[in-house]
């Protein structure tokens, strides 16, 4: 193992070793642990110049970062907060089991915060300080599967009722109960932050830091010692997300941010790494990365042990060890422990030999310990200068005893039988009788109780409670028509795609008086694909060292300017990054009381599809923003191939209730979607947030043709009406985003070759199409003596004669979904398949949703009906130069 401390050189006496070691401590009692540190890196330097090949290694030996001498006095009532804990721990435990004996499969987790009750209680008890008026708070990403802790704990503070504990993960009864992790959906004025998709909350965790640093950068709000604090497991470190933006937050500095990871050595199924010791992987992998690393492995009970160990051995032996073998003492006997562990040399057993067996299989690890962890905590939030990362050895299940204590069962408990109950009544001191315990009933001391008081008094001495949801932020005037009315006159003739539109819409908001501060641009990477290198030199790139260099653009308009307080967030090659990003500025009207807007553009394709699980926590997080998916549609972005090209997004983000989806064709749709958007979210409160779609491609934008704003929110409208509406050949034919201009061209085509008068219809959003219609069956279902309500594209198609024909640059499925609503049959193009490296008109050819196929469609239509014969449809396949034999583009 790399922290193993190596066996001595050949030849070399262990006097000469010992000599050298009184030789440090001597320097360590005299001048301080920075001069022992600067004389061993001195000797290091000295032995490679000379030749010596020094292994790397980024791991200290395992033991305590903070040796006992170093400890800082423990500063509470240390028997009463474990009093306390031990309540907490009791509650937690019935929460779970009250909920599974009532149904059986409703789950839970016991085992999860059994191990990391310390690690919790110091933090409440001394450290996690609560929003304000006055001062903003510690923000806390608490671990979701010890969700029944935090509930335990509220209830002794008196925030939840026995009756919300009694339906743990059973909102749905009467008087209401509790979500089964953080959920801030569910419980708005409680969670803050979903964590139990683990691998999340800690890259949220870090841009959330970050992002602080930005607010106060830019100077939108107060610079604070305050911290954000992130709990997570061993396990949850193997998913990407966990560790993949750790070098950001040393980059960053973001001596704001303190990760504490509960390290029992076990995920769900068993070990975490049974043949390695995942502690001193995820030590390497945080110091390499240039963070503050404290380890809290051993409890007060080895200090003494450490101190009669002058030979290293103890450490040694400690290093040797499998994480497996370490699993396999936490649930053996003293007896065992001596043997298989003090018993590999005759001096280890001597360290222990005035110790009996029980006390041996009583030795805490470090993470039980409150005086070990608080020490930690202590050193974390006074150092300065990067990230901090406490690795906590923990037993998963701790105090559950044969039920599961430390076994690789334990995360499944969900019962105790009657011996196990009382058991860890007894060990932790509940004060029940053994009939009462059987029942195990929710206990909460009197209201003037020593716990009460002691409980109550900490949480306020820290400014109140915590975990706890508040909104602060005032709602915005957002009067905007004069900020958004030169994109509703069109682009007189001048060619612009949707994407410059917007842009020019976002330098507009950025000079807002209202908005202009509060505007958050993010884009990962991609600025100047998507025309924003503009804003480079007007609003600067957020950093929070300023900009050290030239860049080599320098001499030209739009160099790569980088600032202080720059606005936008640039943050390279990383939509998980970006999104988090998105989600810190979306959710600042809730943990800063100020209202950032978000405008996250990116590649669509890399929206959805590659970071939905981001999104779908965002919902969830109530956040408020705009998601811009450029360069969208399957055949609007040419040349790149199928893992960018687009027909996916709108139909992935059909299953986030509280996304708004809209995919316009025109700078007047974006400008109305954008302005409401703003309206909603920020005066009215509403929880909700945007995903526009816009592309690449240049075409003339019109005026917007009347009154059709309300059209354009509900999702359709007709935007071009048939020139003889008298025509006997009659069609309504629906385009969204690049594919209206195909639709528009079919239109024309129709009319002047085959006699056909075609309406066109600009749909904006299926999706808002899609939730206006099963509301209105909802509601008719339940209101069935009521007058019935007509779904908006019934209305709208109320009086619209003729085929229906649907184009759509994404899945046929889009349309296909509000075709129940229609008045009759629907014919839907669309992109399903993979892409191709091909221009737009190859492309559009290729998915068989150009001018040409909406022209086929329609008389195919009409053929259907009989209202042509097929000669007609067989000349037009032959005039509009259709391939009938080409490949099916689905499975191509």
């Amino acid at each position: 193992m790399d922290n193993e401390i190596s066996t001595q050189p050949h030849g070399m006496e262990d006097v000469e070793i010992q000599e050298w070691l009184e030789s440090l401590d001597a320097v360590l009692e005299s001048s301080g642990p920075e001069v022992a540190a600067e004389i061993l890196e001195r000797l290091r330097a000295h032995a490679t110049v000379n030749g010596i090949d020094l292994p790397f290694s980024a791991n200290t030996p395992y033991a305590n970062t903070i040796p006992a001498r170093l400890q800082p006095l423990f500063p509470g009532d240390q028997e009463l907060e474990r009093r306390i804990k031990s309540l907490i721990r009791w509650n937690a435990l019935a929460m779970v089991v009250r909920a599974n004996r009532v149904e059986h499969n409703i789950g839970g987790h016991i085992s999860t915060y059994a191990s990391a009750a310390t690690l919790y209680e110091v933090g409440f008890n001394h450290f996690f300080r609560a929003r304000s008026e006055e001062f903003e708070g510690d923000t806390v990403y608490f671990q979701g599967h010890a969700s029944p802790g935090m509930y335990a704990r509220a209830f002794l503070e008196g925030r939840l009722s026995a009756q919300k504990l009694e339906n743990f993960r059973r909102e749905l009864k009467p008087g209401g109960g509790l979500s089964s992790y953080p959920h801030p959906w569910l419980m708005p004025d409680f969670w803050e932050f979903p964590t139990v998709s683990m691998g999340l909350s800690p890259l949220m965790a870090i841009y959330q830091a970050r992002f602080n640093r930005y607010l106060e950068d830019r100077g939108m709000k107060p610079a604070t010692d305050a911290k954000v604090w992130a709990f997570l497991g061993d396990g949850e470190t193997d998913e990407p997300e966990s560790l993949g933006a750790i070098t950001l937050a040393s980059r960053e500095k973001l001596d704001n941010l303190i990760f504490v990871i509960n390290c029992n050595l076990q995920r769900l199924d068993g070990p975490v790494r049974g043949n390695g010791q995942i502690i001193q992987e995820l030590e390497s992998a945080f110091r390499g990365a240039r963070w503050n690393v404290i380890k809290v492995l051993w409890g007060s009970e080895w200090d003494p042990i450490f101190e009669r160990d002058t030979e290293g051995l103890l450490v040694k032996r400690m290093g040797e060890l499998v994480d497996g073998e370490y699993q396999k003492l936490v649930v053996s006997s003293g007896a065992y422990v001596r043997e298989h562990f003090f018993g590999s040399d005759p001096r280890l057993l001597q360290l222990v030999e005035p110790l009996p067996d029980e006390a041996l299989r009583r030795l805490r690890l470090g993470g039980h310990d409150p005086r070990k962890v608080y020490a930690a905590y202590k050193a974390a939030v006074e150092h300065k200068g990067s990230p901090t990362v406490i690795l906590a050895r923990t037993i998963k299940g701790y105090g559950l005893g044969e039920a599961g204590e430390g076994k690789n069962v334990t995360h499944q408990q969900k019962k105790l039988n009657e011996d196990e109950l009382r058991e860890f009544r007894s060990r932790f001191g509940i004060p029940l009788n053994d009939e009462d315990c059987v029942e195990v009933p929710f206990y909460r001391p009197a209201e003037d109780s020593v716990e009460i008081q002691y409980l109550r008094a900490r949480r306020e001495a820290l400014g109140g409670y915590v975990p706890k949801r508040s909104i602060r932020s005032k709602p915005l005037a957002a009067d905007h028509d004069d900020l958004f009315k030169e994109f509703l006159e069109g682009s007189d003739g001048r060619e612009v795609s949707t994407t410059m539109a917007f842009v020019g819409m976002l330098r507009k908001m950025l000079k807002d008086a209202e908005i202009g501060k509060l505007v958050v641009p993010i884009v990962p990477d991609e600025a100047r694909t998507f025309g924003m290198e503009s804003l480079f030199r007007t609003v600067g790139i957020y950093s929070s060292v300023g900009q050290k260099y030239e860049p080599v653009d320098v001499n030209t308009l739009l160099y790569y300017k980088e600032a202080k307080d720059g606005q936008i967030l640039e943050e390279g090659i990383t939509e998980a990054g970006s999104m988090a990003s998105c989600i810190a500025a979306g959710t600042a009207y809730a943990t800063h009381g100020i209202n950032t807007i978000p405008f996250f553009i990116y590649y669509s394709m890399f929206g959805f599809q590659r970071i939905a699980d981001f999104i779908w926590a965002a919902a969830d997080m109530r956040m408020r923003g705009f998601l811009l998916g450029g360069t969208s549609g399957r055949t609007t972005l040419g040349g790149e191939g199928l893992q960018h090209q687009d027909g996916n997004s709108h139909v992935l983000a059909l299953p986030v209730p509280n996304v708004k989806a809209y995919d316009p064709a025109f700078a007047y749709e974006i400008a109305v979607i954008i302005q409401d958007g703003i309206r909603r979210m920020y005066k009215d409160g509403e929880n909700v947030f945007y995903y526009i779609t816009v592309m690449n491609e240049p075409y003339a934008m019109p005026v917007m043709p009347g009154d059709v704003k309300d059209g354009i929110l509900r999702g359709m409208y007709r935007f071009r009406p048939a020139a003889n509406a008298k025509a006997k050949l009659r069609a309504q034919l629906f385009g969204s985003g690049a594919i209206l201009n195909e639709v528009l061209r079919a239109q024309e085509i129709l009319e002047s070759k085959y006699g056909v008068a075609a309406d066109v219809w600009s749909v904006t959003s299926y999706k808002e199409l899609y939730f206006d219609g099963i509301e209105s069956e909802r509601w008719n279902r339940l209101h069935p003596g009521e007058k019935a309500r007509v779904p908006y594209v019934t209305k709208c198609l109320a009086d619209a004669p003729g085929v229906l024909v649907a184009a759509s640059d994404y899945l046929k499925t889009l349309p296909n979904m509000i075709s129940k609503w229609m008045p009759r049959r629907l014919a839907s193009l669309g992109t399903d398949g993979f892409g191709r490296s091909e221009g737009r008109a190859s492309l559009r050819e290729f998915f068989e949703v150009d001018s040409r196929f909406i022209t086929l469609a329609t008389l195919h239509e009409l053929f259907v009906d009989g209202k042509i014969e097929r000669s007609v449809l067989d000349k037009a396949i032959k005039d509009l130069g259709i391939n009938t034999d080409k490949p099916n583009p689905v499975i191509s």
